[in-house]
């Protein structure tokens, strides 16, 4: 441990934003693979409510710093592209 007290404090407040980043990044997978579920049922209606909930997260993490956003339009993208195979 630190032995100064700003040092202390950046320690805290680091481990603070780390587990709220974990969380987010947490949530972000979580949506993608629900949705990835909802894709392979079949289900047209329930894909496409996945598909907003978890676009939404990714716009949410790149917003936030959390993945780059070069990889959130692909991402964004590649959930598109199944969302539309579900439809035939």
């Amino acid at each position: 441990m630190a032995n100064i007290k700003s040092s202390e404090k950046r320690i805290i407040l680091s481990r603070k934003a780390a587990a709220r980043n974990k969380a987010a990044r947490s949530l972000m997978k979580t949506n993608i693979k629900k949705f990835d579920a909802a894709a392979q049922s079949g289900d047209q209606a329930a894909a496409e409510s996945a598909h907003r909930l978890a676009v939404k997260t990714v716009d949410r993490a790149a917003t936030n710093g959390l993945i780059h956003k070069n990889k959130a339009a692909r991402r964004k993208s590649a959930l598109a592209k199944q969302l539309n195979a579900v439809g035939q």
